[in-house]
C-alpha cells in the first residue's frame, strides 16, 4: 500500500477507557450444535465458536442468500407471476397458486416467515430468470462476502442436492451482510404480516418461526430457522442489547433455542462495544501541517472484555507532507493517511483518513456507510 512505502510516519498511541461487566463462560459443552458461532456485528469479531469452519448442510437458512438477492434485485414492487414449479416445490409451503399474481415483497415476507419453498423457487425464477440462474448468483455473491466454504444449489435449501451446504462462520458472515440492509432488518425482525390474497375474502397472515423472536428472547431482533431430515434443525438469530449487536448461528443443534439464548447472555454479560468517536481519532495530531486539517469520518467501534480494555490503542499514520508541491491544496491527496486500532499487537480495524480542504465541509457517516470501505456496509 502506498502509506507502507513512504518512510514518514505519525504514530500516536491512545488509551481507551471503558467499562464492562463480568459474566459466566459458554462452552463446547453447554451449545448443544455440531456446529456454532456468535460473532459482534459491527466489527465481525468471533466472540464464541465450536467447530465453526466445518462444512455441514444448512436447510431453509440458506434463505437468507434467497431474500437479500431479492431485496437487492430493485424488484420487491414488481409482481410475479407464480409457476408450476413454484407450487410443485415439496416441504414448507406459503401456498401459492399456478399462474397466482404476486408482489416480490409479499414472496420475501412469505419466505423469511413461514419458510415457503414455494415462494423461494418463485422468488428464483424471477429474479434470476430461472431456479438455475438465481443459483449461480447465489453463489457469485457468496464469493463476493467472503463465504470461502459455501456452495449453493436450490434457493431454498431442501435435501435435493449433494452440492448444498455452509459453515456457522460462512452464515455468519452472510447474516452480517444482510443486516447492513434496512429492508432486510425489516423483514427479519418482522413478527407478523399479512399478504394480499386475492382468491379469498381475507388477507393471508403469516407469523414468525422464530420463538426467539416472538416470545423467547427479549434482545432477538431477527433471523431464520431451518430444518430438515439430513440438516436438522438450523437457526440463524441476530439480537441487540445496550449498543450490543450479535448474531448466532447453529448448524445441527437439538437445542437451539437454547444455544442461542446461552451464546447471546454470554456476549452481553461478557463485552461492552469500545467506542472512539471521530473527532477524538486525530485531535492528538500534532504536525503544524496536519493539525485540524485532518478528519476521520466514522468512529473506532470495537467489542472488548473488561481485560482487554487496556490492550486497546489508536496508532495514526500519515504521508511526509511535500510542502512545496503542496503550497497549492488541490494537489494535496484527498487520503493522506490511515488510523489503525490495535488489540495487544493486532490491528483489529483501519481507516482511512481524509486532508480537509477550507473549501470542503466534512459529512459524517453512519456507522454502516463505513463498512463500504471496509468492503462489507444497520439492526431490526
Amino acid at each position: 500500500m502506498l502509506l507502507e512505502k513512504r518512510s514518514f510516519f505519525v504514530i500516536i498511541a491512545l488509551m481507551l477507557l471503558f467499562s464492562c461487566i463480568p459474566g459466566q463462560t459458554v462452552s463446547a459443552r453447554s451449545v448443544s450444535a455440531k456446529s456454532a458461532i456468535l460473532i459482534e456485528q459491527t466489527s465481525g469479531r468471533v466472540l464464541f465458536e465450536k467447530d465453526a469452519h466445518t462444512k455441514r448442510r444448512i436447510a431453509s437458512i440458506t434463505k437468507i442468500m434467497t431474500a437479500v438477492l431479492a431485496i437487492e434485485s430493485g424488484k420487491m414492487e414488481e409482481t410475479v407471476t407464480v409457476s408450476n414449479r413454484a407450487v410443485r416445490t415439496e416441504g414448507s409451503s406459503i401456498y401459492l397458486k399456478p399462474n397466482e399474481k404476486i408482489k416480490l415483497k409479499h414472496l420475501v415476507y412469505g419466505l423469511m416467515l413461514r419458510s415457503g419453498n414455494d415462494a423461494a423457487v418463485a422468488i428464483a425464477e424471477h429474479v434470476g430468470g430461472s431456479v438455475e440462474g438465481f443459483v449461480f448468483l447465489m453463489n457469485q455473491k457468496a464469493a463476493e462476502i467472503g463465504m470461502t466454504n459455501t456452495e449453493f444449489a436450490n434457493p431454498h435449501g431442501l435435501d435435493d442436492a449433494e452440492n448444498h451446504y455452509s459453515t456457522a462462520y460462512d452464515m455468519a458472515l452472510l447474516m452480517r451482510y444482510a443486516m447492513q440492509n434496512e429492508e432486510f432488518r425489516k423483514i427479519s425482525g418482522t413478527k407478523v404480516y399479512s399478504a394480499p390474497n386475492p382468491d379469498e375474502r381475507w388477507n393471508r397472515v403469516w407469523r414468525n418461526k422464530n420463538k426467539l423472536l416472538t416470545n423467547l428472547y427479549e434482545y432477538c431482533t431477527g433471523g431464520k430457522t431451518g430444518y430438515t431430515k439430513r440438516a436438522k434443525r438450523t437457526l440463524v438469530t441476530t439480537a441487540s442489547k445496550e449498543g450490543l449487536d450479535l448474531i448466532a448461528v447453529t448448524l445441527n443443534a437439538p437445542d437451539d433455542w437454547n444455544d442461542h439464548i446461552t451464546m447471546f447472555e454470554y456476549g452481553f454479560n461478557h463485552y461492552v462495544l469500545a467506542k472512539t468517536d471521530d473527532e477524538r481519532i486525530v485531535k492528538n495530531i500534532k504536525d503544524g501541517f496536519y493539525r485540524k486539517k485532518v478528519v476521520a469520518k466514522r468512529d473506532f467501534l470495537y467489542p472488548v472484555t473488561e481485560e482487554e480494555i487496556e490492550k486497546l490503542r489508536i496508532k495514526i499514520k500519515l504521508l511526509k507532507p511535500k510542502k512545496q508541491e503542496w503550497e497549492d491544496e488541490n494537489k494535496i491527496p484527498h487520503i493522506v493517511g490511515k488510523a489503525e486500532l490495535y488489540l495487544d499487537d493486532e490491528v483489529v480495524d483501519e481507516m482511512p483518513l481524509f486532508y480537509e480542504r477550507k473549501h470542503e465541509e466534512t459529512t459524517k457517516k453512519s456507522v454502516w456507510d463505513i463498512f463500504s470501505f471496509l468492503g462489507v456496509n444497520e439492526n431490526g
